[in-house]
């Protein structure tokens, strides 16, 4: 009987229908570890057994599939597949699966919601209060703000909607749609310079660059508004941390709210635990019920219908 590794513990937490998906066509799912992701000299040790592996944040590497000899597909229990080495799986015949769409529209709520936090100090103001202070703290109004959303695709789509519902523009850019298409969503297409010089507001929906180098790099940090507000519930790396530490030490930058970071968890002396208005949560815009069940019995899909020598679904390219 074939062996399904899982190494995240996120997988299927909230729904037994992944598990039933695996179990029923014979996948033996196989967690060591419940409450953690299974670290790196124990992702090998287990590998060497594995014939589908369902992972995380974890880094899957050209080493970890040379462990596991069996080894026929790798699935990614979210979306963005740049933690695994996409080349070195296309070398070994390896597909690569993930559950495209299945946690939008929680993560564009979510952004949402730190976008409002953080033009309006809730963090801030729940601390005071909780510690015995009764402040009175003034942020801006979304409405008749410039939002831009640096990709638009699902993500950016659903919070382009919620934007406009609060009377909000919206610019977009996104290299891979056309501009008519983003018009077409009662967006302007701007290009990345212009956009950060523009808007009010900025929340990043993209990748990061797969030779490491920040997107906002101190230059473009610099270049944006006096005020900006900036959120990132989409990848660590996107972001050169310590220059936006010590742009919002120095009143460039109005507010930042993050939900990923270039180390995770965040390290006891990254310079944004002592920066000032932060918000700073741990990777969790994709927790809910209902986006875990739809990552979950998609990725638990496609590893049983690669293994039982069927194509993907929703294959990574």
């Amino acid at each position: 009987m074939p062996t399904t590794l899982i190494t995240t513990p996120t997988f299927a937490r909230h729904s037994a229908r992944p598990w039933q998906i695996l179990e029923t066509a014979g996948a033996g799912p196989l967690r060591p570890r419940e409450d953690a992701a299974l670290p790196g000299a124990e992702l090998l040790k287990f590998a060497v057994d594995a014939d589908a592996l369902i992972v995380g944040m974890e880094p899957i590497t050209a080493e970890v599939m040379d462990a596991a000899p069996r080894l026929k597909v790798i699935a990614k229990h979210g979306v963005g597949v740049d933690t695994i080495d996409l080349d070195a799986a296309r070398e070994r015949g390896i597909p690569v699966v993930c559950a495209p769409g299945s946690n939008s529209r929680a993560v564009a709520e979510y952004t949402f919601g730190l976008l409002l936090s953080a033009a309006r100090s809730l963090t801030a103001s729940h601390v005071a209060v909780s510690t015995g202070g009764w402040p009175k703290l003034f942020g801006p109004e979304l409405h008749g703000r410039t939002l831009g959303i640096v990709g638009f695709g699902r993500i950016g789509r659903l919070l382009a909607g919620y934007a406009r519902a609060f009377g909000m523009a919206v610019l977009a850019h996104d290299p891979y749609v056309p501009d008519d298409t983003i018009r077409s969503l009662d967006a302007e297409p701007a290009d990345l310079d212009a956009l950060l010089t523009r808007a009010d507001a900025i929340s990043l929906h993209t990748p990061p660059d797969p030779s490491g180098t920040p997107l906002l790099d101190r230059p473009r940090l610099e270049s944006m508004k006096r005020g900006v507000l900036l959120v990132n519930a989409a990848r660590g790396g996107l972001i050169d941390e310590a220059a936006l530490a010590e742009l919002l030490a120095n009143d460039h930058i109005g507010a930042a709210a993050l939900d990923a970071f270039s180390t995770e968890p965040l390290p006891a002396d990254h310079p944004l635990r002592d920066a000032p208005r932060t918000l700073l949560t741990s990777h969790m815009a994709a927790c809910t019920p209902e986006a875990n069940q739809a990552m979950g019995a998609m990725v638990a899909e496609d590893v049983v219908r690669v293994l039982a020598g069927q194509p993907a679904h929703h294959e990574a390219t």
